[in-house]
């Protein structure tokens, strides 16, 4: 984010010799996650739409959020809060997705629940020119994209307010989901926003901080040729 406002040029490879000389790297050292590995990674947006639904308390009210995220560009493509999550609440969540991006045909990635193994649920799929993947039986980390996104955003959104009605909870995940889409930059798709990659504009940030960094090694060599001269 530094390197993108113009406040600082360091390389990649600089802040991590960095750190791993401070022993801030520790911590990221432990075993690989397969998170992930039960299906063929998409390459391009709009190839895998992971689905799932979340509980919420809201002053011990329960409510459901069901978010529909991009597998490739890691966008919540669309979300939505409601007191009840039967199947039609779900295919509706669906098709509103659907209606932002009325040309993708993705593949839909759920977990085994009630809700996605109907046979309502797969004619929907059906007709709406879809297809549907569902994880491993009773290993739901198999659809570890939406649900680590569901940790972050109860633990840096949600649980972080002062949420007292439903409506509250909506204005503040609507803010969230705009700086998560926006603004946040995302480890696993080369530190860009979801929406840089959705829209495929990933490569002109990379080629902007090259150009950077090499302006930056330039400054910095004629600065110590002349402390030298």
């Amino acid at each position: 984010m530094m390197l993108d406002a113009d406040i600082v040029a360091v390389s990649p490879s600089s802040v991590y010799r960095v750190l791993r000389d401070a022993g801030a790297m520790d911590r990221f050292n432990g075993k690989k996650s397969k998170k992930g590995t039960g299906f063929k990674q998409p390459v391009r947006p709009h190839d895998h739409w992971h689905l799932d639904i979340s509980y919420l308390n809201i002053c011990g009210t329960f409510f459901f959020m069901c978010s529909v995220l991009d597998g490739c560009s890691r966008s919540i493509i669309h979300w939505e809060i409601r007191e009840k999550m039967e199947e039609t609440d779900v295919e509706i969540i669906l098709q509103r997705a659907r209606e932002n991006h009325p040309d993708a045909k993705p593949r839909i990635i759920t977990d085994n629940g009630p809700k996605f193994i109907s046979r309502d649920f797969k004619e929907f799929i059906r007709i709406a020119g879809m297809t549907h993947g569902k994880t491993s039986p009773y290993y739901p980390q198999s659809n570890g994209k939406i649900e680590r996104y569901h940790r972050t955003i109860k633990g840096d959104c949600i649980r972080e307010s002062q949420i007292k009605t439903v409506d509250d909870a909506r204005r503040i995940v609507k803010q969230y989901v705009q700086h998560y889409n926006e603004v946040r930059l995302h480890s696993a798709i080369g530190y860009v926003t979801p929406l840089t990659k959705l829209a495929g504009e990933e490569k002109a940030v990379f080629d902007s901080r090259d150009r950077k960094l090499e302006a930056a090694r330039e400054t910095r060599r004629l600065r110590r040729q002349q402390q030298a001269a």
